[in-house]
């Protein structure tokens, strides 16, 4: 059973009990993230996850480590555009371990200056390993010409130059500003004790800091068609439009779409560019949905000499399900296997928690997977239709490659005359 528990300093603690388990998954979340950056500290919400496992007041960065490798258990952490995520997954007669280090990195983090200095090497290696990757880069050059001027189409990483100019002062005021209790959502999903947990739980319930909301505005979406020049041998490739924020009362039927497009073997993007033209390895579609605004895009990587072959297959097939539809059948499948992917990751004490930290922080409630169910089986194929017309328009598609070969035609001609 989900509970969800307000504690005395406005943290929110959201926890489902698995006692058929043997692990637990402790994860505390907070509502910041990249889009919440000033310009000139691009990055700090992405160096401050960092930072956190580089030692504490009576903990060092090898300590940190040893104490969750002595139990097997694992610790780690991920920043996003809208969150930040530290979490830890150990054994139930271990979740004392967890949750005291976790506490300690949260509250105690000692920010030496020494070990900032060489956190920013270690930072500078992962931003050219993501520049080296062009599956993960071409996502960022499309963000960020899509939302070009507003922080949320900013890189998470931020860049060498920012990083250079960061210091401790920068981070404390961040932290002390963004890391407040109304803003924390602690998860935690397998074995445990709830009187155990609260108890442990002690330093949050007791934590007092002002609120402070966060300063953002609402980004508008550009159109763009542009080619990008990297000395690599494939060119990829992602076509897109914007699409809806995450509490959007479409977004269920989006979800379908999704995955009726682009998600798994047997989508159609990936049986007719893939499977039946042979043209791409890797194709698939993704959507991302903030709180105020949203992005579906079609991803795709193939020999330079098949771009334009490849962008019109998926303006083809995208233009079909918005002239066609989708049948009763079809879309009934496609609610089987969301069914399918959703309760297979409920297996897992992670994805357990990881559902519930996202979606308190996403939606303010979590939804039991019977009511995510409900969601997506009232959907029917007017909807399915009314969402993609409605979103995938001519002046909305965007249009971004990154390889040695330029497109010819450009980009603008290709996708006019490949879209309606």
């Amino acid at each position: 059973m989900i509970e969800k528990t307000i504690l005395p300093s406005g943290v929110r603690l959201v926890t489902e009990s698995l006692p058929h388990m043997r692990s637990v998954a402790v994860g505390i979340w907070v509502a910041v993230g990249s889009r919440y950056e000033e310009a000139e500290l691009g990055g700090i919400s992405h160096f401050i996850e960092h930072m956190l496992f580089k030692g504490t007041k009576k903990r060092s960065a090898r300590q940190i480590a040893e104490e969750l490798d002595a139990v097997g258990g694992q610790l780690n952490a991920f920043t996003g555009r809208e969150s930040t995520c530290f979490y830890a997954r150990v054994l139930d007669e271990d979740i004392g371990v967890a949750v005291d280090v976790l506490t300690d990195m949260f509250f105690h983090s000692a920010f030496a200056s020494a070990e900032i200095n060489k956190e920013k090497q270690v930072v500078y290696e992962e931003i050219k390993m993501y520049e080296d990757t062009p599956d993960d880069l071409i996502l960022d050059l499309f963000t960020s010409n899509i939302w070009r001027g507003h922080p949320i189409g900013r890189s998470i990483l931020g860049g060498v130059a920012l990083l250079d100019k960061l210091t401790r002062a920068d981070i404390v005021a961040h932290m002390k500003s963004h890391y407040t209790p109304e803003r924390v959502v602690v998860a935690v999903a397998g074995k445990f004790h709830k009187p155990q947990l609260m108890e442990l739980l002690e330093p949050f319930a007791a934590w007092r800091r002002p609120a402070a909301a966060p300063v953002t505005t609402t980004p508008e979406a550009k159109t763009t068609r542009r080619n990008f020049s990297k000395d690599i041998e494939q060119l990829h490739i992602i076509v897109g439009v914007p699409a809806l924020p995450i509490r959007h009362d479409d977004i269920y039927t989006l979800q379908i779409i999704n995955n009726l497009l682009g998600t798994g073997m047997s989508s159609r993007l990936f049986q007719e560019i893939r499977e039946r033209r042979g043209l791409v390895y890797d194709v698939h579609s993704f959507l991302g949905a903030y709180q105020d605004t949203g992005l579906f895009g079609v991803y795709a990587g193939t020999t330079p000499g098949k771009g334009e072959e490849v962008i019109q297959a998926i303006l083809h097939e995208a233009e079909k399900l918005k002239e066609d539809g989708v049948d009763e059948e079809t879309l009934a499948r496609t609610v089987a296997q969301i069914k399918g992917s959703l309760f297979l990751g409920l297996e897992s004490v992670s994805g357990v928690m990881n559902r519930l930290g996202k979606a308190e922080i996403d939606f303010g409630e979590v939804k039991t997977a019977e009511e995510l169910m409900a969601e997506w089986t009232k959907v029917t194929p007017a909807d399915v239709r009314r969402v993609w017309r409605g979103l995938w328009r001519r002046n909305s598609i965007s249009a971004v490659t990154l390889g040695r070969r330029i497109l010819r035609p450009d980009l603008r001609s290709l996708i006019t005359k490949g879209a309606s």
